[in-house]
């Protein structure tokens, strides 16, 4: 395993993956700010959904966020050019993790991939060429690194991709019922509007759908389907690209490829006056068992993750517990009736409060169909009256419809949320059967 791990290959899929990644990771932060998203997802909103149990983290007060994305697009740039590369990223790593802690009202998985890897490319040489910090310190300079660089990113990718294919095996995916719902508002798309509404169409994208995700990483490793399987890629990627409006996320599995293709055909497309390292030495370093314990540590959460919604009781379309982290994308389609009922705890007198004083457009939607955010939305409630010198109890009538199929309740509204707990590995009982 050690010989596997730590035989030295060329480098050069690595160092191009660190200028285009540090490249997406600039124009996510800026493109927040020039495309008004930082504006209504951290500035307008009174508060923010955190995730649950980093209520404390919430946007700077202001302005501030459009310099906290500005600084953060400035160390991707830093990233891109392998300028203090170990540190830019780290920093990087910190400030993304705060903006995916404070905010789940615009969840994409995507959000939560770049926080794994902009922490994991703190351990990887990716400065080791054609970077400042060569420049400033030639000793840097390598022209390889050990191979378990490249076999990191094609295990997350094979776990990131299997599940997202498991996933889709539901009677809503398979009988187009999900993708016709997702098109539906596509229906304006110039060309391919009328198209996309089509029935067949939406077989075809449901369920290549599920060969892409569960495919597509054994054929990118076998080389006689390595070439279709990238043709394939560009498609499949770009289409969601135009389709979804989903970020970087497309580009950054795009850059993905390049630890799928022979280091040397890398080397001679993007550097061709660099030296191809093909001596295959095996350098075990004297931290390799931490590293690999380390890594193997990784691996068994992220494998375990996407696993825990099996132990929650009823279905987690409904329930959402275990929806995040899971790599569970574009499933379904919800929406809610959702009445709160706030009433004084001391005189039993109901107090009527309109949503729209408390959330965004945005927020209202996930404080109408999520679980979480709706006992969220209770306890914020509850604290704000509290502020106010008034006990309150808060009971929610709240009535969901997920992909199309008639409207059930969600929520017990004879319980009192501001008074219950949350539980990260119970389910709640006061989430009623979704049958």
């Amino acid at each position: 395993m050690h010989k596997f791990l730590f035989k030295h290959i060329d480098n050069s899929g690595l160092i191009v993956f660190r200028i285009i990644f540090g490249l997406l990771c600039f124009l996510e932060a800026f493109g927040a700010i020039f495309t008004g998203w930082i504006r209504r997802t951290l500035i307008e909103p009174k508060f923010t959904f955190s995730f649950i149990g980093f209520e404390w983290l919430q946007p700077l007060p202001g302005d501030w966020m459009y310099a906290y994305y500005a600084v953060m697009g400035i160390f991707g740039l830093f990233i891109m050019l392998g300028y203090k590369y170990r540190l830019s990223v780290l920093m990087f790593a910190v400030m993304w993790t705060g903006t995916y802690l404070m905010q789940k009202s615009s969840y994409n998985n995507h959000y939560y991939l770049l926080m794994l890897l902009s922490f994991l490319m703190v351990f990887f040489p990716a400065n080791r060429y054609a970077s400042i910090d060569v420049k400033l310190n030639p000793s840097l300079k390598s022209n390889s690194m050990p191979s378990w660089c490249k076999w990191f990113f094609v295990l997350q990718l094979f776990i990131l991709y299997s599940y997202a294919s498991a996933a889709k095996f539901y009677p809503d995916w398979l009988d187009g019922t999900v993708m016709k719902i997702l098109m539906r508002s596509k229906a304006d798309f110039y060309v391919v509007g009328e198209l996309l509404q089509e029935e067949i169409v939406h077989y075809v994208l449901a369920y290549g759908g599920i060969l892409f995700d569960g495919l597509i990483i054994p054929l990118l490793l076998i080389k006689q389907t390595r070439k279709y399987a990238f043709f394939a890629s560009i498609f499949f990627h770009l289409f969601n690209s135009f389709i979804f409006h989903i970020g970087i996320f497309p580009y950054m599995s795009l850059a993905f490829s390049l630890f799928f293709f022979e280091p040397k055909t890398i080397k001679n497309i993007f550097f061709k006056r660099k030296i191809y390292y093909n001596d295959n030495a095996v350098i075990v370093p004297k931290y390799s068992t931490v590293l690999l314990s380390v890594f193997s540590i990784y691996f068994i959460i992220q494998i375990a993750l996407p696993l825990r919604h099996h132990f929650f009781e009823d279905d987690v379309l409904w329930t959402e517990e275990g929806h995040r982290l899971s790599w569970r994308m574009m499933l379904r389609a919800k929406s809610g009736r959702t009445n709160y009922k706030v009433v004084d705890a001391n005189t039993g007198r109901e107090i009527p409060i309109r949503l729209s004083h408390y959330l965004t457009r945005k927020q209202q939607r996930s404080a109408s169909t999520k679980p979480d955010v709706i006992w969220q939305f209770a306890q914020h409630l509850k604290h704000d009256f509290a502020n106010k010198g008034i006990p309150v109890k808060v009971y929610v009538n709240a009535f969901i419809r997920v992909n199309g199929k008639p409207r059930k309740q969600l929520i017990d509204p004879k319980v009192d949320l501001a008074n219950e707990e949350w539980h990260h590995f119970k389910h709640h009982k006061w989430i009623l059967p979704s049958q």
